[in-house]
């Protein structure tokens, strides 16, 4: 343990003193590393935030509501193309009661641009969610029911929780020694700038949040593992209004070829969103543009047309 400290303390030693010659040899490309450090401090350090929250059940290994928190963070790094594994990070299960339920929360993390660029398109919103859930799985070897609905608040639970749950640091300091990837030389400080920053040395997340397959905190999952193999059907969505142009009702109208049955149709209608999965053949989740009345809600189906019509009466 001594010996161990010592050695760091030389290390640190020598990184100061490489600093002390680059600021007397180089002023700008010191001044261009230390900006970029604190930038990167900056982001290190930022706080994830809530984004939206889903609930769905965990059938096994026992019956229970789970709410799935989707947070961004900017610790996530963004994916290096659209055809690299989606980095994202999961907290532990948490175990709530409430008067009337006991249920499960679980915080999922993802870079914010991931986010963002997902609200642009709902099948890429299904897609990230449907990942965060195949991730939860795998983990905590969890069997998850495939319907979920967004809920009307942005997390389960406080922001304090979340938080201390995602960002978990490893405090033990034999390990910093084990996260030093290489020894910085003057050379390679003076070299750096700010046009090229993967020439930086990067500062590195603690050992529990780097992508691991034991600590699996931050996990890459490649988007071809979690893709659904159900199809996602053609569909017509309008607002029918009345003479007044008052909007009364939601009608759905969704194509199933090769289905001749309603009883092949599962349907799960929430005042938001609504979830269609037939025969492990198709499956549709959409978003509501207005609140519906789910108690009044009907669903029929033509089988000459292989035609699913779903009404929503409106709030």
């Amino acid at each position: 343990m001594e010996s161990s400290s010592k050695g760091l303390l030389t290390q640190v030693n020598q990184l100061w003193n490489l600093l002390d010659d680059l600021a007397e040899s180089s002023p700008e490309s010191y001044k261009k590393f230390i900006q970029q450090q604190l930038k990167e401090g900056k982001q290190l350090c930022a706080a994830p935030e809530p984004q939206l929250c889903l609930q769905t059940r965990i059938l096994k290994p026992k019956e229970k509501i789970l709410f799935i928190n989707l947070c961004q963070w900017k610790r996530i790094p963004v994916p290096q193309s659209t055809t690299h594994p989606i980095p994202l990070s999961v907290g532990r299960p948490e175990d709530m009661s409430e008067i009337s339920d006991d249920y499960t929360v679980i915080d999922v993390a993802y870079n914010p641009d991931v986010l963002q660029e997902a609200e642009k398109d709902q099948v890429k919103k299904d897609q990230l969610i449907q990942m965060a859930m195949k991730c939860i799985e795998e983990q905590f070897q969890f069997t998850l029911s495939h319907y979920y609905h967004i809920t009307k608040f942005k997390i389960k639970g406080s922001i304090q929780r979340m938080k201390q749950n995602l960002m978990r640091i490893q405090t033990d300091p034999t390990d910093l020694r084990e996260n030093v990837r290489k020894e910085l030389t003057l050379e390679q400080i003076r070299s750096s700038s700010v046009s090229n920053p993967d020439h930086f040395p990067q500062l590195l997340l603690p050992k529990d949040q780097v992508s691991d397959k034991k600590g699996c905190l931050i996990e890459e999952i490649s988007s071809t593992e979690i893709q659904v193999e159900m199809e996602r059907p053609a569909y017509e969505l309008k607002i029918v209004a009345d003479q007044n142009e008052k909007p009364l009702k939601i009608e759905l109208k969704v194509q199933l070829p090769g289905i001749n049955s309603v009883s092949l149709c599962d349907l799960s209608v929430s005042q938001d969103d609504l979830l269609i999965e037939v025969s492990e053949k198709y499956r549709l989740h959409l978003n509501l543009p207005e609140s519906v009345n789910t108690e009044m809600t009907t669903a029929k189906f033509i089988k000459e047309k292989a035609t699913l019509i779903v009404t929503m009466p409106l709030v």
